[in-house]
């Protein structure tokens, strides 16, 4: 077998060490199974077959429709969206996949726009760094939550050097946003802090929150 010479061995190596580091450099660090991590957030949050959950920022609906499986018939799930273009597809995959048990809910910057008191259980996944009126946008979630209810927040710190997404408060300090602020504006909000995942999967932090009351 001819051996490749030394520096273009070496190449190789670090043309493997950068790829890895740039795989490892995404805003997940690795690449998600929908299904595996709706399984994982349904045992945290407690849900069962009869629990009602909404998906905001539901986007092409992977985890929405990962969730409505994981739910069963008995289940609800709201993906809620506010581009016009991801709602018509969402739409049109569940009218394709023939689910009853999935409703697509087209919010707003600052508001959920789901019925009050509707959920047992909300989760936002990549998608809070990018509300824009957190404050606004935080009541809604607050009331759209049953007493007792609980609110996941699955996030990545700020990349490095990079610049905050259009409209955003500037504090999140770059692409992502602290666990500390998600911390400080969701109890300022009314919602107490369950438990925090530091690791949840690759950059990935995950934060539970509970709605008091029964």
């Amino acid at each position: 077998m001819k051996r490749r010479s030394l520096p273009a061995a070496i190449l190789a190596a670090c043309s493997a060490a950068a790829l890895l580091a740039l795989w490892q450099g995404t805003p997940s660090g690795a690449v998600a199974d929908p299904a595996q991590e709706i399984h994982r957030l349904a045992e945290l949050m407690h849900w069962t077959p009869q629990t009602i959950v909404a998906d905001i920022g539901a986007g092409d609906g992977k985890y929405a429709f990962a969730a409505g499986h994981e739910l069963g018939p008995a289940g609800r799930i709201y993906a809620t969206e506010i581009d016009d273009e991801k709602l018509k597809e969402l739409r049109t995959e569940i009218s394709n996949r023939k689910l009853t048990n999935v409703i697509v809910v087209e919010g707003a910057p600052g508001d959920t726009k789901l019925p009050p008191e509707c959920c047992d259980a909300i989760f936002l996944r990549h998608v809070y760094h990018h509300i824009t009126q957190p404050q606004e946008f935080n009541r809604s979630l607050l009331h759209s939550l049953k007493p007792g209810g609980r609110l996941a927040i699955i996030d990545f710190p700020p990349w490095k050097d990079s610049a905050v997404p259009d409209g955003v408060p500037a504090n999140r300090g770059g692409h992502g946003i602290p666990q500390r602020l998600v911390v400080e504006e969701l109890t300022s909000a009314g919602l107490q802090v369950e438990k925090q995942i530091a690791h949840w999967s690759g950059d990935d932090y995950c934060l539970l929150f509970l709605k008091p009351g029964q």
